[in-house]
């Protein structure tokens, strides 16, 4: 193995490293690299005030996190409604993107990272927050020099896996126009990571966000059904990781290469 590197993965919500990244920063971690998530938003509420970061430090520690951020802002919510600010925090979709950029920046040069994880345009599905992180990762990455890779999902996997979500009798609404805008097209992805040797622990992680797979909402649903699955079909589902290198530095970071054979670079 070569010199050890720090990657930093910035996300929106507790949930997300796991979701998109969880494999990637798993292999890394286990390779010897340093690994550091930061997460714009906390997650508390008034129903869970502290379980959701503590859940989040557990999920990380299972995939080798050396170190979990909080950037300081409160979840946007869902929804055409954004609600007013809590006590003593910002929501992030109200956040002066600058300030949020500085801050970002500042731990970028702190941790001396190599590699910034950030999300596509689309913020993945559309969500107000992962549109924020998009927008905040691609600035810092400028002012530091640091390495971006955007983490997403091919608009047809996503699709797929909708369907089988469906046949699997979830109840789960969607809107086929929205999810043709999601994510990225096939043709963009510059690297596809095999990471079904640590699916386990992806899954493991993943369970430990217990509020969340236990709650009440659709995503909550899907959650659960992902928990629930074998392993072997676990790896199947969510075995695999894509990014879309924005800053285009040729083949990928070496704390990124998942086998031999994971990265794929677009022709």
């Amino acid at each position: 193995m070569g010199a050890m590197t720090t990657i930093v993965a910035f996300h929106a919500h507790a949930d997300d490293p796991v979701l998109l990244t969880g494999g990637t920063l798993a292999r890394a971690a286990a390779d010897g690299h340093r690994v550091v998530v930061v997460v714009a938003t906390d997650g508390l509420d008034a129903e869970y005030p502290t379980a959701r970061w503590r859940e989040l430090e557990a999920s990380a520690a299972i995939l080798g996190v050396r170190r979990v951020v909080h950037l300081g802002y409160a979840d946007s919510g869902h929804g055409p409604a954004l609600f007013p600010d809590p006590p003593g925090r910002q929501r992030f979709a109200r956040a002066d993107t600058e300030e949020a950029t500085h801050r970002l920046a500042a731990l970028l040069r702190a941790e001396r990272a190599d590699v910034l994880l950030g999300y596509d345009p689309n913020g993945g599905y559309g969500h107000r927050d992962h549109v924020k992180v998009h927008e905040v990762a691609r600035r810092a990455a400028r002012l530091t020099g640091t390495r971006l890779l955007e983490a997403t999902l091919p608009r047809d996997v996503v699709l797929r896996l909708v369907r089988v979500i469906g046949a699997l009798r979830i109840p789960l609404r969607y809107d086929t126009g929205a999810l043709s805008r999601a994510y990225s097209p096939s043709a963009a992805i510059t690297y596809r990571f095999d990471v079904r040797r640590f699916a386990a622990r992806k899954q493991a992680a993943l369970a430990a966000h217990v509020s969340d797979v236990r709650g009440t909402g659709r995503l909550s649903a899907v959650l659960r059904v992902l928990v629930w699955l074998p392993a072997p079909v676990f790896g199947l589902v969510a075995g695999r990781e894509w990014y879309v290198d924005v800053t285009r530095a040729g083949s990928a970071h070496p704390a990124l290469q998942v086998s031999a054979r994971s990265p794929r670079r677009r022709r």
